[in-house]
């Protein structure tokens, strides 16, 4: 299942999956270098950053961002 970190929360990463809903995961259970907005991937119990969906995602929305004060 792919997630993505939406916030965090005390001791707990709250991640939104990819069918919408939320979960809460303790941070122990990340990746250390895990920050918002990047993808995650959980296979089991294990948890592994999706560094190349991450980047894209990053890359696109300062593009975005570009474009609107561009104007």
């Amino acid at each position: 299942m792919k997630g993505i970190i939406d916030r965090f929360e005390e001791e707990y990463a709250v991640v939104e999956l990819s069918d919408g809903s939320f979960k809460e995961i303790k941070k122990i259970y990340l990746p250390r270098e895990t920050k918002e907005g990047d993808f995650i991937n959980i296979i089991g119990t294990q948890i592994t950053l999706d560094l190349e969906e991450s980047k894209k995602r990053r890359d696109r929305i300062n593009n975005l961002m570009e474009d609107l004060f561009e104007k």
